[in-house]
């Protein structure tokens, strides 16, 4: 049975993070790059996660905090999976209803957008450059996006078109 959608409002204020905080107190203090994964298993999501490490020290430079987003349960494999990354420390929000995505507006991808030949050419390079693949973890049809919050307000964002789209983390966090 479907979780009803949920206003972004709502959402923001009503998941805590393992580290107990809430989008809406995080986008309070300063602004939050949101990052919104698909399941553990898949490659891009391991790609994201390493794009993240690498550019975390920029985006932080700038003043702005990371917030990661997952379909899994919150526990020792997630802990580990994150921490193999060294991002163990950054808010994350488990959501195996969807409901952020849903109040974010994510849509699920269909067959082009998830298995289409370009994904597959891109699912390749990542694969060899180290990203793997794992087991499915959550919607396996749920598009990723990241969007910049201030004061619980959206202010930039990036819809992923493709589950191979590869967004640069710290220009959408501090274009200048």
């Amino acid at each position: 049975m479907p979780v009803p959608a949920t206003s972004l409002d709502a959402v923001l204020s009503q998941f805590p993070s393992q580290l107990g905080h809430t989008l809406a107190e995080l986008s309070a203090a300063r602004d939050v790059l949101v990052v919104f994964l698909r399941h553990s298993g898949c490659t891009f999501c391991r790609e994201a996660l390493a794009d993240l490490h690498a550019q975390r020290e920029r985006i932080e430079a700038a003043g702005i905090r990371l917030a990661l987003v997952h379909m899994g349960r919150e526990d020792q494999h997630t802990a580990r999976f994150f921490a193999a990354y060294q991002l163990d420390d950054v808010d994350r929000y488990s959501d195996p209803e969807r409901q952020l995505y849903r109040a974010f507006e994510l849509s699920r991808g269909n067959f082009w957008q998830l298995l289409g030949p370009a994904v597959w050419w891109r699912g390749a390079q990542a694969f060899f450059r180290g990203h793997g693949i794992g087991w499915l973890n959550g919607d396996g049809m749920q598009l990723p996006g990241v969007f910049l919050l201030r004061a619980g307000r959206v202010i930039r964002e990036f819809r992923h078109r493709t589950a191979a789209d590869r967004p640069e983390y710290a220009t959408l966090a501090c274009p200048r």
